[in-house]
């Protein structure tokens, strides 16, 4: 379990930085294009951000 938090939080951490820092090899992703198409740019920055926040809450809580 100590290893699927360690993960859970590095991957809240890279969603972080993707969602901040959009770079365009990873933000013009088909995918990534369809939650902007369907979401709107914020609604997808927001769900990115509570997604990150998730993935980190439930590494900590798997840690403990």
């Amino acid at each position: 379990m100590t290893a699927l938090g360690i993960i859970l939080i590095f991957y809240g951490i890279a969603v972080v930085w993707i969602t901040y820092a959009k770079p365009p090899k990873i933000w013009q992703m088909k995918k990534i294009q369809g939650f902007v198409g369907a979401l709107t740019e914020t609604g997808t920055v927001i769900f990115f951000y509570v997604w990150a926040v998730v993935a980190i809450v439930i590494g900590v809580v798997l840690l403990v």
